[in-house]
């Protein structure tokens, strides 16, 4: 079996699990295979959990859930020092970082000092401890997410941090036809739970295992990494992230409406998750429609909008509509 195929069946359970949302499925994928980090916001019960959690049921690979709470310590996920008395010496207790597949579920209730210990982990893939640092296990991948509806007892996150993520997905209530399926799934798995627990008085029923070895994952991402990009769609992605940051050159109202643009690791995030786009395709090129494709989520959070702009009720949405009609396609 090709790895195409493999991540492919891959795509279709999770998304056996999670219905109506394709999009965020998509998403999930791509950053598991440019090895990147994805921010999702959504309102509360749209499966943001769920869909981390199929994922990682599917793969050779460990899953942590970790509840972002005010009063959350920075040891809280990476470990701590624990003294034995016995012989008066320290051990190191792993936290639940040390797993592949994180949900840093509502991300922005935490302050700012457990935020800096998750940046590291998400920028060097391991932890510093006292004078001791402890590489990560790989993959390592973060899928945090944030409520925009609530904003009391919230941090937001620091420019820095949003910088790490590869994309922020932002996803919507499903269709009507689609939650019709989701109450026909969540009855069937309710009365499949039933049925196993009266039939487990005294044996735990066996777990299916994982589908997806990290050894196709690995060769998924080496054959990304080969696919092909020209140089007419090279020079596309940076005269869009050049725009981003000198937006008045082409737009007098994007000059008004953008205070900072995309950094140089914005046109490396363009640059892998295009590649991985196409590649999900089944292509072995990149065509100017990938670029697009992942162009908001990519750029979404990346953007520091002006006062104006706020004031004027537009959006980092908004901005890259109008941002992406006024360079010329190749």
């Amino acid at each position: 079996m090709s790895a195409l195929t493999a991540v492919q069946q891959l795509g279709s359970q999770v998304e056996a699990a999670i219905i109506g949302q394709p999009r965020l499925v998509n998403r999930l994928l791509i950053a598991l295979l440019v090895d990147g980090h994805l921010l999702v916001e959504g309102a509360p019960g749209l499966a943001k959990t769920r869909a981390i959690k199929a994922l990682a049921d599917c793969i050779e690979s460990n899953f942590q859930r970790v509840q972002f709470t005010p009063d959350l310590l920075p040891a809280d996920l990476t470990g701590t020092e624990i003294y034995r008395p016995a012989d008066g010496t320290f051990v190191f207790q792993q936290g639940p970082l040390f797993n592949n597949l994180i949900l840093a579920d509502e991300v922005n209730r935490a302050p700012a000092k457990v935020q800096s210990a998750l940046l590291e982990a998400m920028a060097e893939q391991q932890i510093s401890v006292g004078h001791h640092t402890y590489p990560l296990p790989a993959p390592f991948m973060v899928m945090a997410t944030q409520n925009p509806i609530e904003q009391e007892g919230t941090y937001p996150l620091p420019e820095a941090q949003l910088d790490r993520f590869h994309m922020q997905v932002v996803i919507d209530y499903p269709a009507p036809e689609h939650e019709a399926k989701i109450l026909r799934l969540v009855r069937s798995e309710a009365l499949k739970s039933s049925e196993a627990a009266i039939g487990s008085t005294l044996e735990k029923p066996a777990q299916a295992k994982p589908s997806f070895p990290l050894s196709a994952l690995f060769a998924a991402r080496r054959e990304v990494l080969q696919v092909f990009m020209a140089d007419d769609i090279e020079d596309y992605v940076v005269r869009l992230i050049a725009a981003s940051r000198q937006p008045a050159q082409f737009d007098e109202q994007l000059g008004r409406w953008i205070e900072y643009g995309a950094s140089p690791r914005g046109t490396l995030c363009l640059d892998a998750c295009a590649r991985a786009h196409a590649w999900l395709d089944g292509r072995d090129y990149v065509s100017p429609g990938d670029v697009q494709a992942v162009f908001h989520d990519v750029l979404r959070h990346r953007l520091i909008l002006s006062f104006e702009a706020e004031a004027d009720g537009v959006t980092a949405s908004d901005v890259l509509d109008r941002l992406l009609g006024q360079i010329a396609v190749p």
